[in-house]
């Protein structure tokens, strides 16, 4: 356990100027249509919005090919505890027999060429995902309940924090599952490893009972609670997320963008106290 004197943590700090005005402006999700509104939108998040597709240059996004699990280090620090909303995240550090059942999103071309939680460059075109626990770096195979269709996706960033999605794929693995217009759809995930069976990409759905997670490392790391809200004469500031890496402050930040946009002008990272807000 790393001691408070060598971990700074991290925190985003939302200035919230003022609470008699609303937004200025609407809040775009993954893929959102230039006017904010999307084109279908189900239960629980999601939502296809037209300028977070492809793009003109697109691949051929039917000869992209699944992620091959491999042996790999785990990442340094995007393993770490850490917080959002409130909420306190404890990656695993072995996956496991890793089975969930839950809502899948999926971000495209607004974050494409941006940093994720392990310091990637996101490629919208890659067969990738983020997940909230699961290891950094390692593989996971993603069936879609509706249609029994799956991929195996490389897990390189941290997500999704709202509503009831439990994990966000890249344009191209959400395309093969056939919900890019939908926004989200109900998925099955379950972690594979280079000595998993390959199994044909069109299966039959997995009847997975509710999500079964698998043993935390022994050591339970202290995370600080939420800051309360509190004022100054600049305002009042809303403490979201907790990290121990200012890039992965930096990383979350931009991953709420989607959901909270209209915050944009005022979200921010702050160093006070020996620690980032």
């Amino acid at each position: 356990m790393n001691s408070p004197s060598s971990v700074a943590l991290l925190a985003i700090a939302i200035a919230l100027a003022g609470c008699s005005s609303g937004p200025k402006r609407s809040v775009p999700e993954p893929g959102s249509q230039a006017s904010g509104r999307p084109a279908a939108k189900p239960p629980g998040g999601g939502g296809y919005y037209k300028d977070d597709g492809p793009g003109d240059n697109a691949p051929d996004l039917d000869n992209v090919t699944d992620a091959v699990p491999r042996v790999e280090r785990p990442h340094r620090f995007a393993n770490n505890p850490y917080q959002v909303f409130g909420k306190d995240y404890v990656p695993v550090r072995v996956s496991g027999d890793f089975r969930q059942r839950g809502v899948a999103s999926w971000y495209g071309r607004r974050y494409h060429g941006q940093k994720t939680s392990s310091g990637e460059i996101y490629d919208m075109h890659a067969m990738t995902a983020a997940h909230p626990t699961l290891p950094i770096p390692s593989y996971a195979r993603v069936t879609s309940v509706s249609n029994g269709k799956s991929v195996v996706v490389r897990i390189n960033d941290r997500g999704p924090f709202l509503s009831d999605r439990v994990i966000d794929l890249s344009y191209v693995a959400a395309y093969k599952l056939g919900y890019i217009q939908a926004g989200s759809t109900l998925v099955d995930v379950e972690v594979v490893t280079p000595d998993t069976p390959l199994r044909a990409t069109a299966a039959p759905p997995v009847a997975s009972p509710a999500v079964a997670m698998a043993p935390l490392s022994p050591a339970t790391p202290s995370i600080s609670p939420p800051l309360p809200v509190s004022a100054d004469a600049s305002g009042v500031y809303l403490q979201l997320g907790a990290f121990s890496m200012r890039d992965n402050a930096e990383s979350f930040r931009a991953r709420v963008y989607k959901d909270l946009a209209w915050l944009n002008d005022s979200m921010q990272v702050n160093a006070q106290g020996g620690l980032f807000r």
